[in-house]
């Protein structure tokens, strides 16, 4: 959505400018200090920027790629070589990551970017802006979006270190897990009070008094995963005062779909918070790429979603985890392309002419190089016919069909440069019912009359036209949330807290416990000597 560059902070533009000339008496001022910038209320807000820019930067990158492809939900296989990226992918596979991973690697330098960019910003603000309601509420939100942060590294690296003041360089061990879920739970409690109340427009893109209610509701829900100590009732006062917000509704069906197109943003009534995105936004050069078309899309079908690139469609889906998507009546359903494909008239085949060597390179017929035309057969079984320890399934159209694919982010046409206008929802007001529903089955009290078969209920009559669920249990909670965030990066941390991380899916047979947090990377090792390695690797 084209919005978000009025959260680019002025000073990533700025910070580069230098004068130059022979007499070097004159004064330099263009410096970005207090005494000059910022000095109002524009200014001030510009301030918080690069925050949410460098948020943006690789939240639909390291944190997808680790939270989805490390389980049941996506799988990236090579095909001819192509895509085997020093088995990045492979390795989030088959759960033998190492800390020289560069996904696990990427993930750790992004958060804990967001973090220091943060601690930058909360300083320049406490030393230059008024005191006052608008300063308690900038800085409130950057503080949300800290403890976002560290919520992100705490659930995935387990220990981390503690480093929240700004122009200290020095060395910080790790805090013990059990520290750090303190100090998010109560850097979001202080913030509640101060942030906006509102929700839409105004808000959209920061976080908002319910956002922090929300994030409350996730550490609390992962309490006993991450401390030892279940808080069920805590998550379940967290999430009602979402619900008692009055502020958001579950999407109705018809409109399910549309949450995720090129044209959602602020109108999506069930976004609490969302990560825009605008291609504009790359091309200024702000980081914050989002083209999940280009790994989804087969690219036989770049002429039916009107694509001006030919995308890749690299990734998919799992059998074990499309399983769960069988409801013929339900709308989410849709989200992905399976079996023959045809144009979108729902007519039309989607035909692909190559030759019979081209779609099957194991073809031993004299005549390969014979043209051969086919219609498009998406299969839903990822085999490695060309090398299973090079995890590559061939070079060949049988090979690129291989998977269901995820299009859920519905590809943007309009875009010119692989990055897409989607936003990206990270909290949604379905997740508020189904985590208090998982709550009360896990030992919280029923609140607001809302029962569990009601409460899961509100999601799913809004989703599928199929009597609706009584006696709803936990494996019924936790294949509900399969369906309703597919693709949204909760994946991981739904399957470490239902006991399933350690499962087998696709290839992967490992069932090492200490995999559920990952190694801290070698580089952050060699950049901090205070460090220490996660047990086991």
């Amino acid at each position: 959505m084209k919005k978000i560059l009025k959260y680019l902070g002025l000073p990533v533009l700025l910070a580069g400018l230098v004068w130059s000339c022979d007499d070097l008496e004159v004064p330099i001022t263009t410096q970005l200090t207090p005494e000059v910038f910022p000095q109002n209320s524009t200014q001030y807000i510009q301030t918080t920027g690069p925050v949410y820019a460098a948020f943006r930067g690789e939240f639909s990158f390291a944190w997808w790629w680790s939270q989805s492809l490390s389980t049941d939900e996506a799988i990236l296989p090579a095909r001819g070589g192509n895509w085997f990226d020093n088995r990045n992918y492979i390795s989030m596979h088959y759960h033998d990551w190492n800390p020289d991973n560069g996904i696990i690697g990427s993930l750790w330098d992004w958060s804990s970017k967001v973090i220091g960019t943060s601690n930058q910003a909360i300083s320049i603000l406490r030393q230059t802006m008024p005191e006052g309601t608008d300063k308690k509420t900038l800085i409130s939100e950057l503080r949300t979006m800290r403890a976002i942060s560290y919520f992100m590294l705490m659930d995935s690296y387990g220990d981390v270190p503690l480093d929240t003041l700004y122009g200290d360089f020095t060395s910080h061990a790790k805090t013990p897990r059990k520290q750090v879920f303190e100090y998010i739970e109560k850097e979001l409690k202080s913030s509640v009070p101060n942030l906006n109340p509102a929700s839409g427009v105004t808000t959209y893109g920061r976080p908002n008094k319910q956002t922090a209610n929300a994030m409350l509701a996730k550490l609390y829900l992962n309490a006993e995963v991450y401390t030892g100590t279940a808080r069920y009732n805590e998550c379940i006062a967290a999430c009602d005062e979402v619900i008692n917000s009055n502020l958001y509704v579950v999407e109705p069906r018809a409109t399910y779909l549309q949450m995720f197109y090129p044209t959602n943003g602020p109108a999506m009534k069930e976004f609490i918070f969302a990560v825009p995105y605008d291609p504009a936004a790359v091309t200024v050069g702000f980081n914050g790429q989002m083209y999940h078309a280009r790994y989804d899309v087969p690219r036989s079908e770049r002429a039916k979603f009107g694509l001006s690139y030919t995308p890749s469609a690299p990734r998919s889906t799992l059998p074990e985890f499309y399983a769960y998507f069988n409801d013929a009546n339900d709308i989410r359903n849709k989200q992905w392309l399976t079996g023959l494909q045809f144009m979108n008239d729902g007519v039309t085949p989607v035909m692909v002419t190559t030759t019979k060597k081209g779609y099957d390179q194991f073809y031993t017929g004299s005549d390969g190089g014979a043209a051969y035309t086919y219609q498009v057969n998406l299969t839903p079984d990822i085999e490695l016919r060309q090398s299973v320890t090079l995890f590559d399934c061939g070079n060949d159209e049988i090979a690129w069909n291989m998977g269901y694919r995820n299009v859920k982010f519905y590809p943007d046409a309009s875009s010119t440069n692989r990055n897409q206008n989607n936003d990206v929802p990270f909290l949604r007001y379905s997740d508020i019912l189904l985590m208090k529903a998982e709550a009360i089955l896990r030992g919280g009290s029923v609140t607001l009359g809302q029962s569990v078969d009601a409460l899961v209920n509100m999601v799913r009559s809004n989703r599928t036209t199929s009597a609706a669920l009584s006696g709803v249990t936990l494996e019924d909670l936790y294949k509900e949330r399969s369906r309703e965030f597919a693709w949204e990066a909760w994946h991981r941390n739904d399957m470490i807290r239902f006991g399933k991380y350690e499962g087998s899916w696709g290839y992967k047979t490992n069932t090492d416990t200490y995999r559920r947090v990952f190694p801290i990377p070698t580089n952050a090792m060699v950049l901090n000597p205070a460090l220490t390695q996660n047990d086991g690797y």
